[in-house]
């Protein structure tokens, strides 16, 4: 059971113990590259251009930001979650 509305989304992870992780890059933001990804989590990504919402930001855990080089904020949302879901791999998939 999921559901597309942030409050229920966020009252299910904590029922079921998945934390909510952020990728956009945001204030808040930490660099994807140092973070430690919890084995059981959900990662959330912001929209191409507008980002994450305020209330979406607000449920995370924590929010990881990818590092980019030029003057581009936004990153397309399939490269961005492919990006975060390989860092997770690489620190919970066996080697």
């Amino acid at each position: 059971d999921w559901s597309s509305d942030v409050c229920s989304s966020d009252l299910w992870c904590d029922e079921n113990k998945v934390a909510i992780i952020g990728i956009d890059n945001v204030d808040v933001s930490t660099p994807i590259e140092s973070a430690k990804f919890p084995r059981e989590c959900v990662l959330f990504l912001g929209q191409e251009g507008a980002g994450m919402s305020d209330e979406a930001v607000a449920v995370c855990e924590q929010v990881l930001a990818i590092s980019q080089y030029g003057s581009t904020r936004s990153m397309n949302a399939s490269a961005a979650g492919a990006i975060a879901m390989y860092a997770w791999a690489m620190q919970h998939l066996p080697k």
